[in-house]
């Protein structure tokens, strides 16, 4: 389950608070419902896990329990999330991530974003990029470098069917590093914004070994303080991530 509390200074930071912030006043709604799907989709909270208690995750959104519930309500509807009642009830995660897809579906959701995928692939590198050299200039006292490991170990360990959801958390576990709530919270944004693409690139043996190659030396770079490694790996990765997707676009 996903802790609802903060993570104090000094302590493990936790994805979820990239994810779940405060909303704006104006669509608190539709904000709740893409804060609840940012959690679900990038594996925050994952299938078969339980949702924040109600009380705590509204407290965190900023919404009151009505505008939570409505939300939640909905997303039941859409087949998302399924509440259960007694003694260890709550709201459970349904969400499955949808099997690769092929390359007419790459193509074909590449087409409804139109010009904002490059636009996403620009801000993904400027974000990402300047998120590692942050980690890796800060003293990271052991809790948060053991944090940064088990994010490694858990994409290391990542099956087909999760291998996307554990990069998204790892990546997110990197900006988190940085110490800046706002880039963390627009890297968990812009993720979401090519998570459906992403989603459905075939899985590739040989890029999945680079792309955890590049991701252990990502880290090492951050847990040895060298951020000028740290943000030449990144551009690598991040651009490798974007010439893959070109290719299965051309």
């Amino acid at each position: 389950m996903v802790d609802p509390v903060v993570s104090p200074p000094g302590e493990s930071p936790r994805a979820a608070d990239a994810v779940f912030r405060p909303v704006r006043g104006g669509n608190a709604f539709e904000e709740t419902v893409e804060r609840l799907l940012q959690a679900i989709k990038l594996g925050l909270v994952r299938h078969g896990e339980r949702l924040p208690a109600e009380r705590d995750l509204a407290v965190r959104l900023g919404v009151s329990r009505m505008t939570l519930r409505e939300a939640i309500r909905d997303l039941q509807r859409a087949g998302y999330v399924e509440s259960r009642r007694g003694r260890f009830g709550g709201t459970f995660v349904r969400y499955r991530p949808d099997a690769p897809g092929t390359t007419a579906q790459v193509r074909a959701i590449a087409r409804q974003m139109g010009e904002s995928l490059e636009d996403a692939l620009a801000f993904r590198r400027a974000l990402e990029v300047g998120a590692v050299e942050l980690a890796a200039s800060r003293p990271l006292p052991p809790a948060r470098r053991d944090y940064l490991a088990a994010r490694l170990a858990d994409c290391d360990r990542a099956g087909s069917a999760d291998y996307r959801q554990r990069d998204s958390l790892l990546h997110l576990a990197v900006a988190e590093l940085s110490g800046s709530p706002s880039l963390a919270a627009a890297v968990a944004d812009v993720r979401m914004r090519l998570n459906d693409l992403l989603d459905a690139i075939p899985l590739l043996e040989r890029n999945i070994a680079h792309a955890n190659e590049q991701h252990a030396e990502l880290v090492a770079a951050i847990l040895a303080g060298e951020p000028d490694r740290a943000r030449r790996v990144m551009e690598e990765h991040v651009a490798g991530t974007a010439a893959l997707l070109r290719g299965f676009l051309g």
